[in-house]
């Protein structure tokens, strides 16, 4: 079949465009779909150190129903998502879950509390969170079981890594999992250590790669997604060597 179709190319000049990388690209934010159910969201942080940086969140959809993981890092830019939702796929987002306490991750949390779509997170992002933040409605410990159109998700805290909090989402149904900032992409540097665990951050992900060994697409914080690559780089990105 490839044969023909690049003979009439040839002969006939016949082509096809290629499928666009984005369902959904503005200024603000990129939706990109990586499997029947599952998207990553991009948006952007204005930082002092790293300029203008991509921020990575994933979202797991099934019979119109919506979670989102990560928050982009405004209001505005979290209501285009949601409104993005609503009008391309006719989706209802159920629930937000940040997966640590940066604001990358849970600084667009207020426009998701005024649409009344509950927000749910481990008990330690809600602790780290100082008095100025919007904090997540329901606290969890350890880990917990989300259904999106009857479909589970696991959240899990493994340890710590890129902070004290952060946790990874597995979506089992198609071997998906968002890493967050846990998870480096493929060259990488190590990029913000401030509230890292640098001591623990590798055998935290080498707990993932125990735990979940079947996953096949993982979403970092920043960056394009991949396999378990991703996993083993940032194991040995971080690992204590023996003096």
């Amino acid at each position: 079949m490839k044969h023909v179709y690049y003979t009439l190319v040839m002969i006939f000049g016949v082509s096809c465009t290629a499928e666009p990388e984005y369902l959904f690209e503005s200024e603000s934010l990129k939706i990109k779909q990586l499997s029947d159910h599952t998207y990553q969201h991009i948006t952007y942080l204005q930082t002092d150190d790293y300029g203008k940086v991509a921020c990575n969140g994933m979202i797991v959809i099934d019979q119109k129903e919506a979670i989102v993981f990560d928050t982009p890092p405004d209001n505005e830019t979290s209501v285009e998502l949601i409104n993005w939702l609503g009008r391309a796929l006719g989706c209802r987002v159920s629930a937000v879950v940040p997966t640590h306490f940066h604001s990358d991750c849970l600084g667009g949390l207020g426009a998701f509390h005024q649409r009344g779509i509950p927000s749910i997170a481990h008990n330690k992002t809600i602790q780290l969170l100082d008095s100025t933040a919007v904090l997540p409605w329901q606290g969890f410990n350890d880990f917990t079981h989300l259904t999106v159109g009857g479909q589970e998700i696991i959240v899990d805290y493994l340890g710590a890594g890129h902070t004290l909090d952060n946790v990874v989402a597995y979506y089992p149904n198609e071997r998906v999992m968002f890493g967050g900032c846990l998870i480096k992409k493929l060259n990488a540097g190590k990029g913000y250590l401030g509230d890292a665990d640098l001591e623990e951050w590798s055998t935290t992900v080498e707990n993932i790669k125990t735990k979940y060994p079947d996953i096949e697409i993982v979403i970092p914080g920043h960056g394009p997604s991949g396999g378990q690559d991703l996993l083993d780089y940032t194991i040995e990105m971080f690992r204590i060597k023996a003096e």
